[in-house]
């Protein structure tokens, strides 16, 4: 789409910038605005002679502390350009706010699919599997990273990683909060009071999900995963399982629940994290392990949600559908307690 008003800059300034950091870029440049993006706003930039890149930059106004972090979104891409995992190229970091408004980063525009979609119309039937077994094999590739050797060790704490995003989306939330939802107090009580005692760290995306990702034009491949900005060393299961929400959650929020997945050539949820843990070389989670994660990544969720309609509500959000967020905060965190409750019963 054409750039929103309030999310314009000085495209000069930015030529030039491009012009001194990215090889072969050539004047003039044309700039668009991705519609995705509810957190950074995204462009897609198409210079003189066709080449084209993608600018994620911070938005303008008062922002959360910690917050879209554009320097970490192109620290992680960088490294990872060295491994399989698939990312597009990183090109450019500019922290001079004075070039285009905010700090901002240059990387490779992947030229694919975006499948918003889980149910994948327009993918036929039987192609569908391999859409989801490539969505999770490149997680798997993810979490087999040695960070470390990447230059990662200090991108995050080891271990004490669902500790510390409870207690960060927590407060978080609370920043941004709107209106009290007496689900959302209670998950803020009883997550931090029964935690796992499993802790593996591995590098995580943090919003690892299937339009965060661009698919080849016609093969079931991943092209690049992209919306690197709250990547850290985390929990492998934190991570699975916040992918498996999909099954979890109904057909009118954009999930899988209700949906005749067989008829639909879908897999279940037991399918995707038994695909994952076998090439992961992992043992499949205990139930009430899992649930624990569920109702972790409904909490974590709905304040993810809350501070993009918080954002939406002061004019700062990117995406033009950030006020709808705020209609599912509610139904996320009571989804997520139910699941504890259910726990508490010894139903599943």
């Amino acid at each position: 789409m054409e750039v929103q008003e309030k999310h314009r800059f000085d495209e000069q300034s930015l030529g030039r910038f491009m012009a001194a950091n990215v090889p072969g870029f050539a004047a003039p440049m044309k700039v668009e605005q991705f519609k995705g993006g509810q957190s950074n706003p995204t462009y897609r930039l198409t210079d003189g002679a066709g080449r084209q890149y993608v600018l994620r930059r911070k938005p303008p106004g008062k922002l959360l502390p910690s917050a879209h972090a554009v320097d970490r979104e192109f620290r992680v891409i960088s490294a990872l350009n060295k491994t399989d995992v698939p990312t597009p190229r990183a090109y450019a970091l500019c922290e001079d706010e004075s070039v285009v408004g905010t700090a901002f980063y240059i990387m490779e525009y992947c030229d694919g699919r975006v499948l918003w979609d889980p149910l994948l119309p327009d993918v036929p039937k039987e192609g569908r599997l391999a859409i989801y077994r490539a969505k999770f094999e490149s997680l798997v590739r993810l979490h087999r990273v040695d960070y470390a050797a990447l230059g990662l060790a200090d991108f995050g704490r080891p271990g004490s990683y669902v500790a510390r995003q409870i207690s960060r989306w927590g407060k978080q939330y609370k920043a941004s909060e709107t209106e009290r939802i007496e689900a959302m107090d209670r998950l803020l009580d009883w997550l931090p009071a029964n935690l796992p005692a499993n802790d593996e760290t591995v590098l995580v995306h943090g919003d690892y999900r299937l339009d965060n990702m661009i698919f080849h034009a016609s093969e079931p491949r991943v092209l690049g995963i992209i919306d690197w900005e709250i990547s850290t060393l985390g929990d492998p299961l934190a991570e699975l399982s916040y992918l498996c929400m999909l099954w979890r959650t109904p057909k009118d929020w954009g999930g899988l629940l209700g949906h005749d997945l067989v008829g639909l050539g879908l897999p279940t949820e037991a399918d995707m994290v038994g695909c994952y843990c076998e090439l992961s070389k992992r043992p499949l989670p205990p139930a009430a392990l899992w649930d624990f994660y569920m109702a972790y990544n409904l909490f974590r969720v709905s304040c993810i949600r809350q501070g993009v309609y918080a954002r939406s509500l002061d004019g700062t959000a990117a995406n033009v559908r950030a006020a709808d967020s705020g209609k599912l905060v509610r139904p996320a965190a009571e989804l997520g307690w139910g699941i504890v409750e259910r726990m508490a019963g010894g139903a599943r």
